[in-house]
Protein backbone atom coordinates (compact mmCIF):
# COMPACT_ATOMS: atom_id res chain seq x y z
CA UNK A 1 0.00 0.00 0.00
CA UNK A 2 1.54 3.37 -1.21
CA UNK A 3 1.82 5.82 2.09
CA UNK A 4 0.21 8.94 1.36
CA UNK A 5 -1.35 8.06 -1.81
CA UNK A 6 -4.36 6.35 -1.99
CA UNK A 7 -6.49 5.35 -4.97
CA UNK A 8 -10.01 6.72 -5.32
CA UNK A 9 -12.46 5.45 -8.37
CA UNK A 10 -14.70 8.92 -7.89
CA UNK A 11 -15.03 10.11 -11.56
CA UNK A 12 -15.16 14.30 -12.01
CA UNK A 13 -15.66 15.29 -15.21
CA UNK A 14 -18.36 18.19 -13.73
CA UNK A 15 -17.74 20.08 -11.04
CA UNK A 16 -21.05 22.53 -10.25
CA UNK A 17 -19.43 22.57 -6.44
CA UNK A 18 -16.31 24.40 -5.36
CA UNK A 19 -14.58 24.69 -2.07
CA UNK A 20 -11.41 25.33 -1.26
CA UNK A 21 -7.63 24.02 0.38
CA UNK A 22 -6.83 23.72 3.69
CA UNK A 23 -3.23 25.76 3.95
CA UNK A 24 -4.91 28.18 1.80
CA UNK A 25 -8.13 28.71 4.18
CA UNK A 26 -5.52 28.83 7.11
CA UNK A 27 -3.84 32.11 5.64
CA UNK A 28 -7.33 33.78 5.43
CA UNK A 29 -8.24 32.65 9.28
CA UNK A 30 -5.13 33.62 11.01
CA UNK A 31 -4.75 37.05 12.83
CA UNK A 32 -2.00 39.52 13.70
CA UNK A 33 -1.54 41.80 16.57
CA UNK A 34 -2.87 45.27 15.16
CA UNK A 35 -4.62 47.97 16.01
CA UNK A 36 -4.06 51.48 18.16
CA UNK A 37 -0.35 51.88 19.36
CA UNK A 38 -1.93 51.51 22.91
CA UNK A 39 -3.32 47.87 22.22
CA UNK A 40 0.01 46.91 20.09
CA UNK A 41 1.96 48.56 22.79
CA UNK A 42 0.99 46.66 25.68
CA UNK A 43 0.53 43.31 24.01
CA UNK A 44 -2.86 43.31 23.18
CA UNK A 45 -3.54 42.76 26.92
CA UNK A 46 -6.09 45.02 27.41
CA UNK A 47 -9.95 42.69 27.01
CA UNK A 48 -10.26 43.26 30.85
CA UNK A 49 -8.48 46.31 31.49
CA UNK A 50 -11.01 48.12 28.58
CA UNK A 51 -11.22 51.83 27.43
CA UNK A 52 -9.25 51.41 24.18
CA UNK A 53 -11.00 51.14 20.91
CA UNK A 54 -9.04 48.09 19.79
CA UNK A 55 -10.95 45.93 22.43
CA UNK A 56 -14.23 45.94 20.56
CA UNK A 57 -13.35 42.97 18.17
CA UNK A 58 -11.88 40.82 21.12
CA UNK A 59 -13.40 41.67 24.13
CA UNK A 60 -16.97 44.29 23.09
CA UNK A 61 -17.17 44.87 26.74
CA UNK A 62 -14.29 46.81 27.10
CA UNK A 63 -16.35 50.02 25.35
CA UNK A 64 -18.33 50.09 27.48
CA UNK A 65 -15.17 51.32 30.25
CA UNK A 66 -15.46 54.89 28.31
CA UNK A 67 -16.25 57.63 29.98
CA UNK A 68 -15.84 60.65 27.83
CA UNK A 69 -16.04 60.36 23.84
CA UNK A 70 -12.89 59.69 21.83
CA UNK A 71 -11.99 59.73 18.44
CA UNK A 72 -8.72 57.65 17.16
CA UNK A 73 -6.53 57.24 13.62
CA UNK A 74 -3.43 54.64 13.60
CA UNK A 75 -0.72 54.06 10.62
CA UNK A 76 2.80 53.04 10.43
CA UNK A 77 5.52 50.84 9.07
CA UNK A 78 5.86 46.85 8.67
CA UNK A 79 9.39 45.66 7.50
CA UNK A 80 9.98 41.61 6.87
CA UNK A 81 13.60 40.90 8.01
CA UNK A 82 15.96 38.70 6.49
CA UNK A 83 14.69 38.49 2.76
CA UNK A 84 15.58 39.83 -0.77
CA UNK A 85 12.88 41.88 -2.65
CA UNK A 86 11.01 39.83 -5.23
CA UNK A 87 8.67 40.85 -7.80
CA UNK A 88 5.98 43.85 -6.20
CA UNK A 89 6.82 42.49 -2.95
CA UNK A 90 8.55 45.07 -0.93
CA UNK A 91 10.49 44.31 2.81
CA UNK A 92 9.53 47.47 4.09
CA UNK A 93 5.62 48.63 3.47
CA UNK A 94 3.44 51.87 4.64
CA UNK A 95 0.36 50.62 6.71
CA UNK A 96 -2.97 52.21 7.75
CA UNK A 97 -4.11 49.92 10.74
CA UNK A 98 -7.05 51.62 12.53
CA UNK A 99 -9.35 54.30 12.67
CA UNK A 100 -12.48 54.62 14.81
CA UNK A 101 -14.89 56.30 17.51
CA UNK A 102 -16.91 56.05 20.75
CA UNK A 103 -19.74 57.98 21.79
CA UNK A 104 -20.54 57.63 25.25
CA UNK A 105 -23.71 58.61 26.57
CA UNK A 106 -24.88 59.18 30.78
CA UNK A 107 -27.78 56.86 30.88
CA UNK A 108 -27.46 56.86 35.39
CA UNK A 109 -25.86 58.06 37.92
CA UNK A 110 -23.26 55.65 37.47
CA UNK A 111 -24.04 53.61 34.43
CA UNK A 112 -23.72 54.79 30.79
CA UNK A 113 -24.42 53.54 27.46
CA UNK A 114 -21.95 53.75 24.67
CA UNK A 115 -21.94 53.17 20.55
CA UNK A 116 -18.58 52.06 19.00
CA UNK A 117 -17.56 52.02 15.26
CA UNK A 118 -13.96 51.16 14.77
CA UNK A 119 -11.72 49.59 11.25
CA UNK A 120 -8.80 48.24 12.03
CA UNK A 121 -6.48 45.54 9.61
CA UNK A 122 -6.61 42.18 11.33
CA UNK A 123 -4.54 40.81 8.84
CA UNK A 124 -1.05 42.21 6.64
CA UNK A 125 -0.84 39.83 3.84
CA UNK A 126 2.87 41.58 2.69
CA UNK A 127 5.39 39.02 3.08
CA UNK A 128 7.76 37.28 0.74
CA UNK A 129 8.85 33.58 0.95
CA UNK A 130 12.09 32.30 -0.48
CA UNK A 131 13.24 28.52 -0.52
CA UNK A 132 15.78 26.06 -2.01
CA UNK A 133 17.38 22.87 -1.70
CA UNK A 134 18.65 19.86 -3.18
CA UNK A 135 16.53 17.38 -4.22
CA UNK A 136 17.97 14.16 -5.02
CA UNK A 137 15.98 12.93 -8.15
CA UNK A 138 12.52 13.27 -6.69
CA UNK A 139 10.70 15.92 -8.67
CA UNK A 140 7.43 17.66 -8.87
CA UNK A 141 6.67 15.88 -12.43
CA UNK A 142 7.55 12.40 -10.61
CA UNK A 143 4.50 12.91 -7.98
CA UNK A 144 2.10 13.52 -11.24
CA UNK A 145 3.60 10.18 -12.50
CA UNK A 146 2.90 8.50 -9.07
CA UNK A 147 -0.42 9.92 -8.60
CA UNK A 148 -1.35 8.63 -12.39
CA UNK A 149 0.28 5.58 -11.58
CA UNK A 150 -2.26 5.16 -8.44
CA UNK A 151 -5.20 5.88 -10.93
CA UNK A 152 -5.79 9.01 -9.60
CA UNK A 153 -5.45 11.80 -12.52
CA UNK A 154 -7.60 10.68 -15.45
CA UNK A 155 -10.26 7.97 -16.72
CA UNK A 156 -8.50 5.21 -19.19
CA UNK A 157 -10.24 2.90 -22.07
CA UNK A 158 -9.86 -0.44 -22.17
CA UNK A 159 -5.92 -0.45 -23.47
CA UNK A 160 -4.95 1.91 -20.86
CA UNK A 161 -4.82 5.36 -22.56
CA UNK A 162 -5.98 8.21 -20.39
CA UNK A 163 -9.01 10.85 -21.72
CA UNK A 164 -7.62 14.35 -20.59
CA UNK A 165 -10.92 15.19 -20.91
CA UNK A 166 -12.28 12.91 -17.99
CA UNK A 167 -9.93 13.70 -14.82
CA UNK A 168 -10.21 13.19 -11.33
CA UNK A 169 -10.32 15.67 -8.52
CA UNK A 170 -7.19 15.30 -7.31
CA UNK A 171 -5.60 16.09 -10.78
CA UNK A 172 -4.51 20.09 -10.02
CA UNK A 173 -3.40 22.27 -12.70
CA UNK A 174 0.00 21.29 -12.03
CA UNK A 175 -0.46 17.85 -12.46
CA UNK A 176 -2.73 18.21 -15.85
CA UNK A 177 -0.02 20.74 -17.23
CA UNK A 178 2.85 18.06 -16.66
CA UNK A 179 0.72 15.18 -17.75
CA UNK A 180 -0.17 16.90 -21.03
CA UNK A 181 3.29 18.13 -21.70
CA UNK A 182 5.49 15.76 -20.24
CA UNK A 183 4.98 12.80 -18.07
CA UNK A 184 2.86 10.98 -21.12
CA UNK A 185 4.55 9.22 -23.92
CA UNK A 186 1.58 8.94 -26.61
CA UNK A 187 3.62 7.02 -29.12
CA UNK A 188 4.58 4.49 -26.49
CA UNK A 189 1.04 4.83 -24.32
CA UNK A 190 3.53 5.75 -21.53
CA UNK A 191 4.08 7.70 -18.13
CA UNK A 192 7.51 8.88 -17.54
CA UNK A 193 9.02 11.25 -15.28
CA UNK A 194 13.04 13.21 -15.43
CA UNK A 195 14.21 13.17 -11.51
CA UNK A 196 15.57 17.07 -10.53
CA UNK A 197 17.94 17.69 -8.59
CA UNK A 198 17.42 20.95 -6.83
CA UNK A 199 14.02 23.62 -6.56
CA UNK A 200 14.20 27.54 -6.05
CA UNK A 201 11.09 29.24 -4.87
CA UNK A 202 9.90 32.97 -4.52
CA UNK A 203 6.90 33.99 -3.86
CA UNK A 204 5.14 37.45 -2.48
CA UNK A 205 2.14 37.77 -0.97
CA UNK A 206 0.44 41.23 -0.66
CA UNK A 207 -3.01 42.39 0.93
CA UNK A 208 -4.76 42.38 3.81
CA UNK A 209 -8.29 41.68 5.60
CA UNK A 210 -9.87 44.41 7.15
CA UNK A 211 -12.69 44.63 10.01
CA UNK A 212 -15.38 46.88 10.23
CA UNK A 213 -16.66 46.75 13.78
CA UNK A 214 -20.12 48.54 15.05
CA UNK A 215 -20.73 47.62 19.03
CA UNK A 216 -23.55 48.70 21.41
CA UNK A 217 -22.21 48.68 25.27
CA UNK A 218 -22.29 49.94 28.39
CA UNK A 219 -22.61 49.52 32.43
CA UNK A 220 -24.79 48.35 35.59
CA UNK A 221 -24.01 50.66 38.91
CA UNK A 222 -19.78 50.67 37.18
CA UNK A 223 -19.54 46.84 38.58
CA UNK A 224 -20.48 44.71 35.63
CA UNK A 225 -20.06 45.82 31.53
CA UNK A 226 -21.77 44.14 29.01
CA UNK A 227 -21.17 44.71 25.06
CA UNK A 228 -22.03 42.81 21.77
CA UNK A 229 -19.98 43.44 18.19
CA UNK A 230 -21.31 42.80 14.87
CA UNK A 231 -17.96 42.82 12.27
CA UNK A 232 -18.11 42.55 8.61
CA UNK A 233 -14.38 41.26 7.16
CA UNK A 234 -13.61 42.48 4.22
CA UNK A 235 -10.60 40.24 2.43
CA UNK A 236 -8.12 41.10 -0.21
CA UNK A 237 -5.11 38.29 -0.75
CA UNK A 238 -2.61 38.08 -3.62
CA UNK A 239 0.25 36.46 -4.52
CA UNK A 240 2.60 35.63 -7.47
CA UNK A 241 4.83 33.05 -7.27
CA UNK A 242 8.19 31.72 -9.34
CA UNK A 243 8.97 27.54 -8.54
CA UNK A 244 11.66 26.28 -10.46
CA UNK A 245 13.34 22.74 -10.69
CA UNK A 246 16.15 21.59 -12.54
CA UNK A 247 15.49 18.51 -14.30
CA UNK A 248 17.61 15.69 -15.80
CA UNK A 249 15.94 14.64 -18.76
CA UNK A 250 16.90 12.24 -21.76
CA UNK A 251 18.73 15.00 -23.77
CA UNK A 252 20.14 16.27 -21.28
CA UNK A 253 19.44 18.88 -17.95
CA UNK A 254 16.97 21.96 -18.32
CA UNK A 255 14.81 23.66 -16.31
CA UNK A 256 11.20 23.87 -15.46
CA UNK A 257 9.69 26.92 -14.20
CA UNK A 258 5.61 26.98 -12.77
CA UNK A 259 4.18 30.96 -12.15
CA UNK A 260 1.30 31.32 -10.12
CA UNK A 261 -0.55 34.38 -9.42
CA UNK A 262 -3.64 33.86 -7.25
CA UNK A 263 -6.20 36.43 -5.60
CA UNK A 264 -8.43 35.80 -3.23
CA UNK A 265 -11.70 38.42 -2.52
CA UNK A 266 -14.61 38.30 -0.39
CA UNK A 267 -16.19 39.15 2.61
CA UNK A 268 -17.24 37.46 6.34
CA UNK A 269 -19.58 38.43 9.03
CA UNK A 270 -19.13 37.73 12.51
CA UNK A 271 -20.67 38.77 15.92
CA UNK A 272 -18.49 38.94 19.38
CA UNK A 273 -19.91 39.20 23.32
CA UNK A 274 -18.31 39.96 26.00
CA UNK A 275 -18.43 40.80 29.56
CA UNK A 276 -16.36 42.80 32.48
CA UNK A 277 -16.75 42.72 36.14
CA UNK A 278 -15.11 43.68 39.58
CA UNK A 279 -15.94 40.83 41.67
CA UNK A 280 -14.54 42.98 44.83
CA UNK A 281 -16.92 46.54 44.99
CA UNK A 282 -14.08 47.80 46.72
CA UNK A 283 -10.90 47.09 44.55
CA UNK A 284 -10.02 47.82 40.95
CA UNK A 285 -9.43 44.08 39.96
CA UNK A 286 -11.45 42.95 36.87
CA UNK A 287 -12.44 39.56 35.11
CA UNK A 288 -12.70 39.84 31.49
CA UNK A 289 -15.05 36.67 29.50
CA UNK A 290 -15.99 36.97 25.98
CA UNK A 291 -16.58 34.62 23.20
CA UNK A 292 -16.79 35.20 19.17
CA UNK A 293 -18.80 33.45 16.88
CA UNK A 294 -17.15 31.83 13.31
CA UNK A 295 -16.38 34.36 10.89
CA UNK A 296 -18.67 33.32 7.69
CA UNK A 297 -16.50 34.16 4.82
CA UNK A 298 -18.16 34.61 1.11
CA UNK A 299 -15.29 34.23 -1.06
CA UNK A 300 -14.25 34.30 -4.41
CA UNK A 301 -10.61 33.17 -5.75
CA UNK A 302 -9.13 32.77 -9.55
CA UNK A 303 -5.61 32.36 -10.28
CA UNK A 304 -3.33 32.15 -13.83
CA UNK A 305 -0.82 29.22 -13.88
CA UNK A 306 1.92 29.37 -16.74
CA UNK A 307 5.07 26.85 -17.22
CA UNK A 308 8.27 27.91 -18.42
CA UNK A 309 10.67 25.61 -20.36
CA UNK A 310 14.50 27.08 -19.85
CA UNK A 311 13.00 30.63 -19.34
CA UNK A 312 10.94 29.76 -22.39
CA UNK A 313 6.85 31.16 -21.67
CA UNK A 314 4.25 28.12 -22.51
CA UNK A 315 1.76 30.25 -23.58
CA UNK A 316 -0.72 27.92 -24.98
CA UNK A 317 0.03 24.99 -22.27
CA UNK A 318 -1.02 28.02 -19.24
CA UNK A 319 -4.38 27.30 -17.04
CA UNK A 320 -6.87 29.72 -15.46
CA UNK A 321 -9.48 28.85 -13.30
CA UNK A 322 -12.34 31.36 -11.18
CA UNK A 323 -14.63 30.31 -8.59
CA UNK A 324 -16.51 30.90 -5.54
CA UNK A 325 -16.66 29.01 -2.20
CA UNK A 326 -16.96 29.62 1.77
CA UNK A 327 -15.09 29.35 4.67
CA UNK A 328 -16.62 29.13 8.15
CA UNK A 329 -13.41 29.81 11.04
CA UNK A 330 -13.86 28.40 14.32
CA UNK A 331 -15.68 29.76 17.38
CA UNK A 332 -13.41 31.92 19.76
CA UNK A 333 -13.30 32.09 23.74
CA UNK A 334 -11.16 34.74 25.78
CA UNK A 335 -10.31 34.74 29.54
CA UNK A 336 -8.94 37.75 30.54
CA UNK A 337 -7.61 39.72 33.72
CA UNK A 338 -7.03 43.30 34.64
CA UNK A 339 -6.00 45.51 37.62
CA UNK A 340 -4.87 49.05 38.18
CA UNK A 341 -2.86 50.91 40.50
CA UNK A 342 -3.36 53.92 41.39
CA UNK A 343 -3.50 56.16 38.40
CA UNK A 344 0.29 54.99 37.09
CA UNK A 345 -0.14 51.58 37.13
CA UNK A 346 -2.46 49.10 34.76
CA UNK A 347 -1.35 44.96 34.24
CA UNK A 348 -3.24 42.64 31.81
CA UNK A 349 -3.61 39.43 31.16
CA UNK A 350 -5.89 37.62 28.17
CA UNK A 351 -5.90 34.32 26.94
CA UNK A 352 -7.65 33.01 23.85
CA UNK A 353 -8.58 29.51 22.21
CA UNK A 354 -10.21 28.32 18.74
CA UNK A 355 -9.99 25.06 17.41
CA UNK A 356 -8.98 25.55 13.43
CA UNK A 357 -9.01 21.76 13.51
CA UNK A 358 -12.77 22.47 13.00
CA UNK A 359 -12.19 25.22 9.79
CA UNK A 360 -14.89 24.70 8.15
CA UNK A 361 -14.64 24.08 4.17
CA UNK A 362 -17.68 24.58 2.49
CA UNK A 363 -18.71 23.70 -1.09
CA UNK A 364 -21.48 26.05 -2.51
CA UNK A 365 -24.72 24.03 -3.79
CA UNK A 366 -26.62 26.16 -5.63
CA UNK A 367 -28.29 29.23 -5.43
CA UNK A 368 -32.37 30.40 -4.47
CA UNK A 369 -33.96 33.86 -5.31
CA UNK A 370 -36.17 34.78 -2.27
CA UNK A 371 -39.42 36.72 -3.91
CA UNK A 372 -40.71 38.04 -1.24
CA UNK A 373 -37.50 40.33 -0.06
CA UNK A 374 -36.21 39.93 -4.06
CA UNK A 375 -32.58 38.89 -3.08
CA UNK A 376 -30.77 36.13 -4.01
CA UNK A 377 -29.33 33.19 -1.16
CA UNK A 378 -26.67 30.79 -1.53
CA UNK A 379 -26.80 27.25 -0.49
CA UNK A 380 -23.37 25.19 0.47
CA UNK A 381 -22.48 22.14 2.13
CA UNK A 382 -19.48 21.13 4.17
CA UNK A 383 -16.61 19.55 1.95
CA UNK A 384 -16.26 16.48 4.21
CA UNK A 385 -13.47 15.07 2.67
CA UNK A 386 -11.56 18.80 2.70
CA UNK A 387 -12.47 19.03 6.58
CA UNK A 388 -11.37 15.65 7.49
CA UNK A 389 -7.56 16.60 5.85
CA UNK A 390 -8.04 19.91 7.49
CA UNK A 391 -8.65 18.31 11.13
CA UNK A 392 -5.43 15.72 10.62
CA UNK A 393 -3.06 19.50 9.21
CA UNK A 394 -4.26 22.04 11.90
CA UNK A 395 -5.49 22.14 15.77
CA UNK A 396 -6.32 24.29 18.79
CA UNK A 397 -4.14 27.29 18.86
CA UNK A 398 -3.46 29.35 22.48
CA UNK A 399 -2.73 32.72 22.76
CA UNK A 400 -1.58 34.69 25.58
CA UNK A 401 -1.33 37.95 25.79
CA UNK A 402 0.66 40.24 28.96
CA UNK A 403 0.85 43.62 29.18
CA UNK A 404 2.13 46.49 31.29
CA UNK A 405 1.32 50.52 31.41
CA UNK A 406 3.23 52.68 33.89
CA UNK A 407 2.92 56.81 34.25
CA UNK A 408 5.62 58.06 35.79
CA UNK A 409 3.75 61.51 35.05
CA UNK A 410 0.28 61.76 34.24
CA UNK A 411 0.92 63.15 31.09
CA UNK A 412 3.43 60.27 30.13
CA UNK A 413 2.68 56.71 29.78
CA UNK A 414 5.67 53.84 29.24
CA UNK A 415 4.12 50.62 28.13
CA UNK A 416 5.39 46.37 27.39
CA UNK A 417 3.86 43.60 25.95
CA UNK A 418 4.53 40.20 25.46
CA UNK A 419 2.04 38.15 22.88
CA UNK A 420 2.57 34.36 22.67
CA UNK A 421 0.68 32.21 19.89
CA UNK A 422 0.74 28.31 19.82
CA UNK A 423 1.32 26.32 16.98
CA UNK A 424 -1.78 26.44 14.09
CA UNK A 425 -0.42 23.49 12.10
CA UNK A 426 0.12 19.86 13.23
CA UNK A 427 4.24 18.93 12.36
CA UNK A 428 2.99 16.31 10.55
CA UNK A 429 0.56 18.12 8.34
CA UNK A 430 0.86 18.34 4.73
CA UNK A 431 -0.80 19.33 1.36
CA UNK A 432 -2.46 16.41 0.29
CA UNK A 433 -2.75 16.21 -3.40
CA UNK A 434 -4.14 12.91 -3.54
CA UNK A 435 -7.74 14.35 -2.36
CA UNK A 436 -10.47 13.63 -4.00
CA UNK A 437 -12.10 17.41 -3.66
CA UNK A 438 -12.57 20.96 -5.39
CA UNK A 439 -9.45 22.34 -3.29
CA UNK A 440 -7.02 19.48 -4.63
CA UNK A 441 -8.59 19.89 -8.23
CA UNK A 442 -7.94 23.42 -8.46
CA UNK A 443 -4.96 23.73 -6.44
CA UNK A 444 -2.28 26.09 -8.58
CA UNK A 445 0.70 25.25 -6.10
CA UNK A 446 2.21 21.90 -4.24
CA UNK A 447 3.91 23.53 -1.74
CA UNK A 448 3.02 24.02 1.74
CA UNK A 449 4.53 25.07 4.66
CA UNK A 450 3.82 24.19 8.66
CA UNK A 451 4.47 27.22 10.60
CA UNK A 452 5.33 26.80 14.43
CA UNK A 453 4.89 29.34 17.44
CA UNK A 454 4.71 32.87 16.57
CA UNK A 455 6.33 35.10 19.66
CA UNK A 456 5.75 38.95 19.66
CA UNK A 457 7.34 41.35 21.85
CA UNK A 458 6.46 44.95 21.73
CA UNK A 459 6.30 48.48 23.80
CA UNK A 460 5.39 51.87 23.22
CA UNK A 461 4.99 55.27 24.93
CA UNK A 462 2.76 58.32 25.33
CA UNK A 463 1.76 61.16 25.60
CA UNK A 464 -1.01 63.50 26.42
CA UNK A 465 -1.64 67.03 26.17
CA UNK A 466 -5.05 68.62 26.91
CA UNK A 467 -7.83 66.49 25.09
CA UNK A 468 -5.54 65.10 22.41
CA UNK A 469 -3.00 62.05 22.79
CA UNK A 470 0.36 60.92 20.77
CA UNK A 471 0.72 57.37 21.01
CA UNK A 472 3.64 55.10 19.75
CA UNK A 473 4.79 51.79 19.52
CA UNK A 474 6.64 48.70 18.05
CA UNK A 475 6.05 45.39 17.85
CA UNK A 476 8.59 43.04 16.62
CA UNK A 477 7.35 39.45 15.64
CA UNK A 478 9.39 35.89 14.76
CA UNK A 479 7.32 32.95 12.98
CA UNK A 480 9.59 29.87 11.77
CA UNK A 481 8.33 27.21 9.68
CA UNK A 482 8.92 24.30 7.82
CA UNK A 483 8.60 24.52 3.90
CA UNK A 484 8.01 21.95 1.95
CA UNK A 485 7.44 22.18 -2.27
CA UNK A 486 5.61 19.09 -2.38
CA UNK A 487 4.06 15.99 -0.54
CA UNK A 488 5.92 13.05 -0.20
CA UNK A 489 5.40 10.23 -2.09
CA UNK A 490 6.69 6.50 -1.12
CA UNK A 491 6.47 2.99 -3.11
CA UNK A 492 6.89 0.29 -0.44
CA UNK A 493 7.06 -2.00 -3.48
CA UNK A 494 9.88 0.08 -5.37
CA UNK A 495 12.29 1.61 -3.37
CA UNK A 496 13.71 3.61 -6.35
CA UNK A 497 10.17 5.46 -7.55
CA UNK A 498 9.94 7.17 -3.96
CA UNK A 499 9.68 10.81 -4.08
CA UNK A 500 11.16 12.21 -0.79
CA UNK A 501 11.36 15.81 -0.18
CA UNK A 502 12.91 17.12 3.17
CA UNK A 503 11.62 19.88 4.57
CA UNK A 504 13.86 23.02 4.45
CA UNK A 505 13.72 26.02 7.62
CA UNK A 506 12.43 29.42 6.59
CA UNK A 507 11.15 32.07 8.62
CA UNK A 508 9.11 35.30 9.04
CA UNK A 509 10.48 38.11 11.57
CA UNK A 510 8.51 41.36 11.21
CA UNK A 511 8.80 44.79 12.41
CA UNK A 512 6.02 47.13 13.17
CA UNK A 513 5.97 50.62 14.07
CA UNK A 514 2.66 52.05 14.86
CA UNK A 515 1.48 55.65 15.68
CA UNK A 516 -1.96 56.60 16.99
CA UNK A 517 -3.36 60.07 17.09
CA UNK A 518 -6.52 60.35 19.49
CA UNK A 519 -8.92 63.21 20.29
CA UNK A 520 -11.54 63.10 23.65
CA UNK A 521 -14.58 65.09 23.21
Amino acid sequence: MKKYIVIAAMAFAAMPILAQETYENAKIAAEDLNGTARYVGMGGAMEALGADISTISTNPAGIGLFRKSTASVSFGLVSQQDVEEFAEGNKTNLSFDQIGFVYSARSGKSSFLNFGFNYHKSRNFDFILSAADGLNNASQNKLTYAKQKNGLLYEVNADGVPDFDRSYASCNQIDDIYARNLNYDTDQNMWFYDPATSYTLDRAHKGYVGVYDFNISGNINDRVYLGMTVGLHDVNYRHYGEYSERLQGPNGDYTATFTDERRIDGAGASVTAGVIFRPIETSPFRVGLSVATPIWYDLTTSNWTMPYSDGQALLDKSASETYDYKVYTPWKFGLSLGHTVGNYLALGASYEYADYAHLDSRMKTGSYYDYWYGEYYDESESDRVMNDHTKQTLKGVSTLKLGLEYKPDPAIAVRFGYNYVSPMYKSEGFKDGSLQSNGSYYASATDYTNWKATNRITCGVGYTTGKFNLDLAYQYSATNGDFSPFMTYVDNDFADEDNICDAVKVSNKRHQLLFTLGYRF
